[in-house]
């Protein structure tokens, strides 16, 4: 049996990168994924992530995650499970002590909370929101320091 957290994320996934129209398509979706759920569970786990309805160019409906109405979804999606098995990093760009890290959406929560208890002395701290971090840095530090120090917790760091 896997875990509740472990098919929220699935279900974030799926939602991201699919254009998914009824529960009856996320229920198939899931299972595709190895999650057979009830859709009264369904209907839960929806809630809990706040998932809403949105309109297509086309007019069609379909779900999406909350901050994400305008995301670009790719022509052929990855599984689930091979987006779980990313970081989601997509980029690192610096302005003085600041710094702001793009992630893939819904993956900079996560990745912020890794970065801020990965012990990482010359980072102050992180506050993140769906796919951004925004990172503060002690002063007098290298930007190729902190990429160094990054790479610890995010190996497709470059």
């Amino acid at each position: 049996m896997k875990s509740k957290n472990s098919r929220l994320q699935t279900l974030r996934m799926l939602i991201s990168s699919q254009e998914l129209c009824c529960q009856d398509e996320v229920l198939k979706a899931l299972e595709k994924e190895g999650y057979k759920v009830t859709q009264a569970t369904l209907s839960r786990d929806m809630k809990q992530l706040k998932v809403a309805k949105a309109t297509s160019l086309g007019g069609k409906y379909f779900y999406v995650l909350p901050n994400e109405t305008m995301y670009k979804r790719v022509a052929s999606p990855k599984t689930a499970a091979e987006m779980l098995l990313t970081s989601g990093f997509m980029s690192i760009n610096f302005s003085g002590n600041m710094g702001v890290i793009k992630t893939r959406p819904g993956y900079a929560s996560s990745l912020a909370y890794n970065i801020d208890n990965s012990g990482i002395p010359i980072i102050l701290g992180t506050i993140a929101g769906d796919d951004t971090i925004f990172i503060v840095i002690k002063e007098g530090v290298r930007h190729e320091e902190i990429v160094d120090e990054l790479r610890n917790v995010i190996p497709d760091i470059k």
